[in-house]
């Protein structure tokens, strides 16, 4: 798959040392959904603020679209849409007027049929005549978007795009990313709502303390770094394990009654050593009533990483 953004060795150092973003390296590919993860102060806005010329890197490169951003950011910029995770925008503006304003700032000609087309794939076009500062906070965040996507960005960067918006409103913006998707459009995606990364990306990236811990695709991530966790509730409690049981990685819980495994190593292991202990339980004479086994979700894998992380610091 073609990529459209490529950054190296990108550094950004702020005056009394601070260190937001630490040597990344990193490809963005044409027509996927890109997940940027990690804590509050990691560098996530600060590389979004490196890419569409609002933060001038230390050292590194940017290459989009097959330009170099730093000697010819006006091609590339004009194909990279930004809504930002301020809700800062013109609010004494009518909406369709500050969408419109949008689009000509890029030096295209007015079109009343594609501004119509945002407004209403947003849900907007009924609140074309009312003022920004009139609309609710996620009614605000969708002329954000409304006003990104007013040039034709093939890139799109979404800084949180849902903090601070009711649960039903964060369904919708999933449906419109997904629908942007739909069209070509590239998406980078940062977000505290793990959930939305595991639901949405093909790809995750983790960062912390400006450092890109991990890239790689969702789906492998979880298989490699996913593990499995069973509770055995046991039919009689046991004061101690067998030999035989005890060669699993398993410990007894809530006074020897219930029989807690947690082992694997995401590639469907645990699922497998999970099936020898009911086995190797059953042969020893031990009966249970009950099993509950699942599998390490994306909020697991990121929490443990970025403990990892810190430990490293």
């Amino acid at each position: 798959m073609d990529s459209i953004l490529e950054l190296s060795g990108l550094s950004k150092v702020y005056p009394g040392g601070l260190k937001a973003l630490d040597d990344v390296d990193l490809t963005i590919r044409k027509g996927e959904i890109f997940a940027l993860l990690g804590p509050n102060g990691a560098g996530k806005t600060t590389l979004i603020g490196a890419v569409c010329g609002l933060v001038r890197p230390t050292s590194g490169t940017i290459r989009a679209f097959g330009h170099d951003m730093a000697g010819d950011w006006r091609k590339a910029r004009s194909r990279i849409g930004l809504v930002p995770q301020e809700l800062s925008t013109d609010m004494f503006e009518p909406v369709h007027r500050a969408v419109s304003y949008s689009r000509g700032l890029f030096g295209l000609a007015p079109d009343r049929e594609r501004i119509e087309e945002i407004l209403r794939s947003l849900s907007l076009w009924d609140k074309r005549d009312e003022r920004i500062m009139a609309l609710s906070g996620g009614m605000k965040r969708r002329v954000l978007i409304a006003k990104a996507l007013a040039h034709e960005p093939d890139l799109l960067f979404l800084d949180e795009p849902t903090a601070g918006v009711d649960v039903e409103l964060r369904k919708g913006m999933w449906a419109i990313i997904d629908e942007m998707r739909e069209r070509g459009v590239t998406i980078i995606l940062t977000t505290h709502y793990i959930e939305e990364a595991e639901m949405m990306a093909d790809r995750v990236g983790i960062i912390n303390r400006g450092k890109l811990l991990m890239v790689d695709e969702k789906e492998a991530m979880m298989k490699r770094l996913g593990r499995t966790e069973a509770h055995i509730t046991l039919a009689k409690p046991l004061v101690g394990l067998p030999p035989e049981i005890g060669r699993f990685p398993v410990e007894l819980e809530q006074g020897g009654t219930s029989l807690c495994y947690r082992g694997g190593d995401g590639t469907g292991l645990g699922k497998s050593e999970v099936a020898d202990l009911t086995k190797a339980l059953i042969a020893a004479g031990i009966d249970y009533t009950g099993i509950d086994t699942r599998e390490s979700s994306l909020e697991e894998i990121f929490v443990s990483l970025l403990g990892e992380g810190e430990g490293a610091a």
